[in-house]
């Protein structure tokens, strides 16, 4: 049993060494720095699309050389990008009625990096926690090497459809007839007449 674990361990690991720099492709997060799932990840309260549905557009920058990449994932999904793996765990924005307007992403990133300069490579865990698009200072993906954020959460909630439609035909509809139209803007004054000049006196 344990051989057979190691086995696993030692085929998931060589898996991931196998992508090239710059190519964003599925892929397993390596058992050993597999993280449990976070009790800090959102729950599906019932309101708007289910967790497992929603959809996050994150942004991965390699700081080496200047590239940015857009990783559109679903939740659980994990994406691996040269040495660096994204993992979204959940994504979530505020109800239409609430202010100020937040979308955040649950995010997780692993890079195969040395420790040292003698040490062999090794996946670490360098970042996971919340993300926030109108506040991207609140916490940061803080690597010398990567930096990821997030672009928006695609989810919607109950009556958001039913929007766009009654609105365009409030726009669209005809006035009713009857209706006050502009008033014409008022005619000028007119203009007093000069007053005669003085008639020059007698002799």
């Amino acid at each position: 049993m344990k051989r057979a674990l190691a086995l696993l361990l030692v085929a998931a690991l060589a898996a991931c060494g196998e992508s090239g720099e710059g190519t964003a492709e599925q892929a397993v997060v390596p058992k050993a720095a597999a993280p449990k799932v976070s009790a800090g990840a959102a729950s599906d309260d019932g309101i708007g699309t289910p967790v497992e549905d929603r959809v996050a557009t994150l942004g991965l920058l390699n700081k080496r050389n200047n590239l940015t990449q857009s990783l559109v994932m679903k939740s659980g999904e994990s994406r691996r990008v040269g040495n660096v793996i994204v993992k979204l765990e959940a994504c979530e924005k505020t109800k239409p009625w609430e202010r100020p307007e937040e979308e955040g992403a649950f995010v997780q990133v692993f890079v195969e990096e040395r420790a040292t300069a003698s040490d062999k490579l090794a996946w670490h865990k360098v970042f996971s926690g919340w993300l926030f698009k109108n506040s991207p200072s609140l916490n940061v993906v803080e690597h010398p090497v990567y930096d990821v954020w997030i672009k928006s959460c695609a989810m919607k909630f109950p009556g958001e459809e039913a929007k766009p439609a009654s609105s365009a035909s409030a726009r669209s509809a005809p006035k009713a007839s009857g209706s006050a139209s502009t008033p014409p803007a008022p005619a000028p004054a007119p203009s007093a007449a000069p007053a005669p000049s003085p008639e020059p006196a007698g002799e």
